[in-house]
């Protein structure tokens, strides 16, 4: 007995122990990333801005605690979103002590080919300020390339590698997985949807060729964009580098790149230093140069852009009007509570009709970065849409993607932009009923009887086959579910039904693509999508930007608390951060769900350049 009541006294004491150290680190954490995400940095003059790769920049505010957590280093990092890294790039351009940009990625961050595409674009129209850019780089991949071609003058190291290859995709197959375990699948699909491809991987063990020759146009397409791009800042032959890209060797060695000019120099950091004296820029009293990251930067400036949650209301400084910006970034699921990193389909309504009743917003901004997902979370974003539309303006934003249900509740906008390379319409849904009764029977020895009123008593479950019956009321489902999203993108877009079905089919189409059949009204950015917003609304300068974040869930705002107290405790003046506290947090998990019928693109594509 005294044995137990030493053991478990010393395991209390070690659990609680335990909680309280976990308590610290959490707080010490948050508080150090509210201290990081926030201090007043002034730029000192011959600065240099670094485009380092090091920020995570995300689409949407990010809320959740561990979003700038890494639990391989234990190390804590300032997500930043694509809009403040936007208009850091434009307010460096006027800034008097920022004498350049300095793009030199020995970040390890991953850029979307839409972030990677409006960087880019940002640092071209910097460039007109009449200030230098310089990339450099190790090791350079294609995506990091392409926005190295933005600068004046590109350095590679030399003994570093060189990525340029083209683009291509490849798709997973699994039906003779499904064979060895005696598993079906029940396709449900419209004939008319030959591109919506997602559904293939079950029962095929090759790309069809509707399918086939989708991929490869889009493909095609993106590698168009990215060469036309690098021929113009380089004054290459588009040709010329297609041809490069098709023989490994051929930009294998340092030495070969600088041949074909695809590097202006082979450089040591330290000559990078010297190229930095070249340009005018001085060194600081230590004989170093001072330099900013590009997410410091990004909060050290005056942002223009307020920040509200759901069920907030919106407040106009100086009594300007509103501009709304709206975020629908991740898969799109039924649901009536938000979650980070998806989009449920009530909470981005509600977000929608808030923009809608406010009086001091004018005009909103949907930023759709998304593959789509339930066709019926879909439909109640469209409405939103359509009742938000009848009132004021509306501009939609593609990102990465915006395919499918994306492209569904996208349609009603009074004008769509879209990037270049953006994947786009995957008109189309399906529906996917597993059938595991035989993997149950032969390799498990489990059998299943029942007993009920009807053959459809039981339910559709993947414990047995579908009925005919079953399977005959599931397809006129999945068949009116098509014929409701192609009426709505005719209705949207002004088009014909008949143009509509002719570029519907599920078939995924680029951005450039987009603009030539009619999806897309033209190709830019968040900041072209702001413009266009602006200008529908007639504000001229007289306006103020305000984005929606999702609100805090009770553990977040626990861990905020946990932040604000050792934030406290440290000296710090919590007010002046919590304003900004939603845009340093992300959450980690991911719920994914296939429940009901999907307007999904054919594959979960993340083009990583």
């Amino acid at each position: 007995m005294k044995f137990w009541k030493v053991f478990l006294a010393s395991l209390l004491a070690f659990v609680t122990g335990f909680v309280v150290l976990f308590i610290y680190l959490i707080g010490s954490g948050v508080s150090a990333l509210i201290s990081m995400g926030n201090e007043n940095i002034g730029t000192p003059s011959d600065t240099i801005l670094y485009i380092d790769l090091k920020d995570n920049i995300t689409d949407s505010p990010m809320i959740s605690p561990f979003s700038g957590f890494d639990p391989m280093t234990m190390n804590f990092s300032q997500p930043i979103t694509l809009m403040q890294a936007l208009a850091a790039i434009e307010a460096a351009a006027t800034d008097n002590n920022i004498k350049g940009i300095c793009i030199k990625q020995d970040g390890v961050a991953q850029l979307s080919s839409a972030t990677i595409e409006e960087l880019r674009q940002a640092i071209l129209r910097f460039k007109e300020s009449g200030k230098f850019v310089v990339a450099y780089d190790d090791n350079f991949t294609q995506g990091e390339y392409w926005l190295a071609t933005s600068a004046d003058t590109i350095l590679l190291q030399p003994v570093g590698s060189f990525d340029w290859r083209g683009i291509g995709f490849s798709v997973m197959f699994y039906t003779g997985l499904l064979d060895k375990i005696d598993a079906e699948v029940e396709i449900l699909r419209p004939t008319v949807c030959k591109y919506k491809s997602a559904v293939e991987p079950f029962f095929l063990t090759r790309m069809s060729e509707a399918n086939r020759q989708q991929m490869q146009a889009l493909a095609d397409g993106m590698w168009e964009v990215i060469v036309a791009d690098v021929a113009a800042a380089r004054n290459i032959d588009a040709n010329t580098l297609k041809e490069l890209a098709k023989s490994v060797d051929s930009t294998f060695l340092p030495e070969d790149v600088l041949k074909h000019g695809l590097v202006d120099k082979l450089a040591y950091e330290d000559e990078l230093y010297s190229l930095f004296e070249e340009l005018g820029v001085k060194r600081n009293s230590n004989a170093t140069f001072n330099t900013i990251s590009l997410g410091k930067y990004a909060s050290s400036i005056n942002s223009k852009v307020l920040n509200i949650t759901i069920d907030q209301k919106s407040y106009a400084p100086d009594g300007k009007p509103l501009v709304a910006i709206v975020y629908a970034e991740g898969s799109i699921v039924d649901g009536s509570d938000p979650v980070e990193g998806q989009v449920v389909g009530y909470p981005l309504a509600k977000q929608l009709r808030q923009a809608r009743l406010d009086d001091n917003t004018k005009a909103v901004v949907l930023r759709v970065n998304s593959p789509g997902g339930s066709a019926l979370a879909s439909d109640i974003v469209w409405r939103e849409m359509v009742l938000l539309q009848q009132q004021k303006p509306v501009v939609v934003s593609m990102g990465d993607m915006a395919a499918s249900g994306g492209y569904y509740i996208s349609c009603p906008a009074d004008y769509i932009i879209a990037n270049r390379i953006t994947l786009t319409g995957s008109i189309g849904v399906f529906g996917m009923i597993p059938n595991l009764s035989k993997t149950l029977s032969k390799h498990l020895g489990i059998t299943i009887d029942e007993a009920a009123t009807s053959a459809s008593a039981t339910g559709i479950t993947p414990l047995k086959p579908l009925s005919k019956e079953q399977h005959a009321a599931l397809m006129k489902n999945v068949d009116n579910i098509y014929e409701t999203f192609t009426s709505h993108v005719a209705e949207g877009r002004n088009l014909p039904i008949e143009d509509v079905y002719a570029i519907a089919e599920g078939r995924v189409w680029s951005g450039v693509d987009g603009v030539n059949n009619g999806l897309v009204d033209a190709n830019g950015g968040l900041t072209e999508a702001i413009a266009m917003a602006i200008d529908l609304a007639d504000l001229n300068d007289n306006y103020a930007l305000y984005e929606f974040s999702l609100p805090l869930t009770p553990i977040e705002e626990w861990l905020n608390s946990m932040g604000m107290f050792f934030a406290q405790s440290n000296g710090l003046d919590y007010s002046l951060y919590a304003e900004n506290i939603n845009m340093l947090i992300k959450e980690c998990s991911f719920i994914f769900t296939n429940s009901g019928i999907q307007a999904k693109i054919p594959y979960d594509i993340k083009l990583i350049l």
